[in-house]
């Protein structure tokens, strides 16, 4: 069986590159940042590595099964709920909207948000308090803009998004990783944090309920981890794209909770709740009832306020049920290991027992040889900061999910060493 090209040769762009910026004739003025190149594991992102592990699909193999990706819309059980399309084509239909919006968003969307954020919170935000963006990404983009001075370092989650660490390649600003710990359900290390801050550190980021690990902070947690970036000095960014999908027994509580102890920069979308990724429809809340802050789009009100309940315990239901056949199936594979049962988000983090397998030497290996063979796609865990995991998604038909798991199995059992 021929082995699946290295990852690194997607990273030959960035010889080339190089090589075709320093030859030739010295009018050639440009050439890529030493920055962003040194960053292009990054770079590729989340797509980038799963287009790698797809290029390893056999055309003549079977229908593909993708458990590495984060959309769930593409299957009919996860469609939105009618009255969030509905909402959407009312608002293009009136015309009102084709033309520019303010900068920050119209304000009765942003209202609507702030009303949305402030269920369960000790304070009410204002519709100043929110900033509208191009999906989450953007809202990531835009903070990092802001905290963008010289010398500045933010921590970030390991396992984590890898589009916190491209970004701050883009912008100049250093990366610093603290650890998440599987033993004790994926919670921060929060001694690390102690160690590897300074004078420069500006902010953290955490991602809660987390993308990738499928856990949920508890209100305990949470306060420490409050409590230490209040002892630190710094900004908390709170990604909060999953808010509300849980569906074990901890209940999301949001980090602006906790803002009159820090102040915190919460991210969100409807990306993920309401199940339309492609909209790119996402928000900036700025959680600051002290002023520590301050002292240093036409759709979205009828989505937000209109969409049925049953539609959201629905989806949570199919989840929850997902999440537990992904966790007893993993937990029937010698090879795979799985600290906890996820309870929120759409994702879960596996360990790969590489030295119960034969001709497999990491995580990226494995995700291209069960690509090839079995057509079943996965996420490399290298990319988010653990070699030798895969993150698995559930968020799909659990007949799909069945069968995804029957493959992994046969792939397993096919390489797994003869004791």
């Amino acid at each position: 069986m021929a082995e699946p090209k290295q990852l690194d040769d997607c990273n030959g762009v960035k010889d080339e590159c190089l090589q075709t910026a320093c030859t030739g004739s010295s009018k050639w003025n440009f050439r890529p940042s030493e920055a962003v190149m040194g960053c292009i594991h990054n770079m590729l992102g989340i797509r980038g590595v799963l287009d790698y592990v797809m290029s390893h699909l056999n055309p003549d193999g079977k229908s593909k099964i993708p458990l590495g990706h984060g959309d769930p819309s593409a299957f009919e059980c996860f469609r939105t709920s009618i009255h969030v399309e509905d909402a959407l084509i009312e608002a293009i239909r009136t015309g009102k909207y084709n033309g520019y919006s303010l900068g920050n968003g119209l304000p009765q969307s942003r209202r609507v948000v702030a009303d949305y954020l402030s269920h369960g919170m000790p304070f009410k935000l204002s519709e100043d308090d929110v900033f509208l963006t191009c999906g989450c990404s953007q809202a990531i983009d835009v903070v990092l803009s802001v905290l963008a001075r010289e010398g500045a370092n933010i921590l970030l989650p390991r396992p984590g998004f890898p589009a916190y660490e491209a970004l701050m390649a883009y912008k100049g600003i250093e990366a610093r990783h603290y650890d998440l710990v599987p033993e004790r359900g994926w919670e921060i290390n929060l001694d690390q944090l102690h160690a590897i801050a300074d004078s420069n550190t500006v902010a953290m980021v955490i991602i809660n309920p987390s993308n990738p690990c499928g856990t949920i902070f508890t209100h305990d947690h949470l306060t420490k981890v409050a409590e230490t970036a209040k002892r630190l000095g710094l900004l908390i960014i709170s990604d909060e794209v999953y808010a509300h999908i849980v569906f074990g027994e901890k209940p999301f509580i949001p980090m602006g909770f906790f803002a009159s102890t820090v102040p915190v920069l919460t991210l969100g979308s409807i990306s993920k709740k309401w199940m339309v990724p492609g909209w790119r429809i996402g928000w900036i809340a700025t959680c600051d009832p002290d002023g520590i802050l301050r002292k240093s789009q036409a759709a979205i009100p009828q989505i937000i306020e209109k969409t049925p309940k049953d539609f959201f315990q629905q989806t949570l239901q199919l989840l929850g049920h997902a999440a537990d056949i992904c966790y007893d199936r993993i937990q029937k594979l010698d090879v795979l290991y799985c600290p906890a049962k996820p309870e929120g988000s759409m994702f879960v983090m596996v360990k790969i027992n590489i030295s119960g397998l034969v001709d497999i030497r990491d995580d990226i290996e494995f995700s291209a040889m069960l690509a090839k063979e079995e057509s079943v796609i996965v996420l490399p865990g290298s990319p988010l900061g653990l070699k030798y995991w895969i993150r698995v998604t559930f968020a799909i038909s659990p007949s799909v999910l069945e069968e995804g798991f029957d493959r992994i199995a046969a792939f397993c059992m096919r390489h797994a060493k003869n004791t």
